[in-house]
């Protein structure tokens, strides 16, 4: 008979014996199974099967189908999510961030609710809930799928019948002029003269990355995380495969070809150890503090010595390469100080936010809405920026390669639509 010890205490439990009965149990989450008579074959295969499905089920029993709550689907599903949306590395996907927005509404409205009774009728007032919080369409559809994706994972799990799954999967999602969710502008290219006007107010990282983008057409995260190492030098045009990219966990390869160009930009951060990252924050840092001191009008024997005003424990230290959202923060400080706000818009020295929001009228929180739409951008747009330029220059099929897009109807969603061409094929026609 297999009896295995219990030694620590996240050891498999171990098969007891219930000596006044004779029977054979063990005890998972607290709960005692018995198993059948102490000593036999059918005692030691029960024993096994049941621990199999419990750490199949990651250290949870079963449950009934009829009682499981909304809110204990939710946190055994969060077990698995923390589990399944990692990276190579082991860092968490930022799926994991749209699990979390997408289950929130889902949660609070019906969180206490058996998932049997949970219905079409049920998820449609979640979405009803979500457009009166002015949530675009786009974003409900999305999130919507994402709850579905929990009752299917449910299902597979079999703590509730599948047929609430395919009742919710009946529900269809909102189409667009069909609802009363507001729409989002798609996503346009940048003027070239907002990107060239950031450039004295961001770090020589910073803009070589937003060069790196133009120039390969990758996204944001893939620039970010370049390495000497995983770049291919060894013919005229280098290739570079990222040890993390959107698609990795489907099994697709991703190659980012870099030209002249992009090897002119990209060469001066690639003498360092070949596992380093190219754009490092503490470096950028530190290039920082020491232009900072070389512009530095008071004498050195006055004032503060150069790193002397430093904390030594500061909230935040640099990461070993940017993420996305650094990245982000950076550009819009930039773009505030090259396009900053009308006079009369600005929030006053010694103003906190709350009073300046409380002084703008609706036309003046209107106007800078409109200022802000007009010279912002992010980190994205730069990839339809080079979409744009590669599908005019040399086609769409050429564009959707370098991109690395599985089909063209995604390229076609990036590469904005070289509508001059047709304009002087009609001239042509007649």
């Amino acid at each position: 008979m297999n009896i295995v010890a219990k030694t620590g205490r996240n050891s498999t439990p171990k098969l007891r014996h219930h000596k006044a009965s004779g029977h054979a149990y063990v005890v998972l989450n607290g709960k005692t199974i018995y198993l059948g008579h102490y000593g036999t074959e059918e005692t030691s295969t029960n024993y096994n099967k049941v621990i199999a499905e419990w750490l199949s089920c990651g250290k949870q029993l079963g449950v009934d189908g009829d009682s499981i709550t909304i809110k204990e689907i939710i946190a055994r599903f969060w077990i698995y999510a923390g589990q399944y949306y990692r990276s190579a590395d082991g860092a968490l996907s930022g799926e994991i961030d749209n699990f979390r927005y997408a289950l929130r509404p889902f949660s609070k409205l019906y969180g206490d609710t058996k998932a049997v009774e949970f219905g079409p009728r049920c998820l449609r007032t979640i979405r009803h809930h979500m457009i009166e919080n002015n949530c675009s369409r786009n974003y409900i559809n999305s999130s919507i799928a994402r709850i579905k994706m929990v009752f299917k994972w449910a299902v597979g799990e079999e703590l509730i019948p599948g047929s609430i799954y395919q009742a919710l999967a009946a529900v269809p999602g909102l189409r667009k002029g069909r609802c009363e969710a507001r729409e989002t502008e798609p996503v346009k290219p940048v003027p070239q003269e907002h990107v060239d006007a950031i450039e004295p107010y961001v770090s020589r990282h910073i803009w070589t990355i937003i060069q790196m983008q133009l120039l390969t057409a990758a996204r944001p995260n893939e620039v970010l995380i370049i390495r000497p190492c995983d770049i291919d030098r060894s013919g005229k045009i280098w290739v570079y495969s990222p040890a993390e990219h959107k698609t990795a966990h489907h099994g697709h390869d991703r190659k980012i070809y870099i030209g002249p160009k992009g090897q002119e930009t990209l060469r001066p951060f690639l003498l360092r150890p070949a596992e380093s990252f190219c754009f490092s924050p503490a470096e950028a840092e530190a290039e920082r503090r020491i232009k900072v001191s070389q512009n530095r009008t008071t004498p050195l024997k006055y004032g503060n010595v150069p790193g002397s005003n430093c904390s030594n424990e500061p909230r935040r230290n640099p990461g070993q390469h940017y993420d996305v959202a650094a990245y982000r923060h950076a550009i819009t400080r930039a773009i505030e100080k090259a396009f900053p706000a009308p006079e009369h818009l600005r929030k006053r020295a010694g103003e906190t936010v709350k009073e300046w929001r409380k002084r703008q009228t609706k036309a003046e929180r209107a106007e800078l809405k409109a200022w802000y739409k007009h010279y912002h951008w992010h980190p994205h747009q730069l990839r339809h920026n080079a979409a744009t330029f590669l599908r005019k220059e040399f086609g769409l099929e050429t564009a959707r390669i370098i991109l690395g897009h599985r089909s063209v109807i995604i390229t076609e969603v990036y590469a904005e639509v070289d509508q001059q061409k047709a304009i002087e094929a009609i001239a042509k026609v007649g």
